[in-house]
């Protein structure tokens, strides 16, 4: 009978990396909100938040 395999990759081998970021409590209810009425993460708004603020930021020399 040949055995069954679980294959594991290591974390943070999938292009992204774990940080710890400090939130305003209000910040945080409106990502919760947007989080629950579309039906996604709050990590997954805040990354879609983030990749387009990324885009849109310009830095004042």
């Amino acid at each position: 009978m040949e055995k069954d395999t679980i294959k594991l990759s290591k974390r943070g081998e999938d292009g992204y990396k774990v940080i710890s970021v400090r939130i305003k409590e209000p910040t945080l209810s409106r990502i919760d909100e947007a989080a629950g009425k579309t039906n996604r993460s709050r990590n997954e708004v805040i990354n879609i938040m983030l990749d387009h603020g990324v885009d849109i930021l310009e830095i004042e020399e």
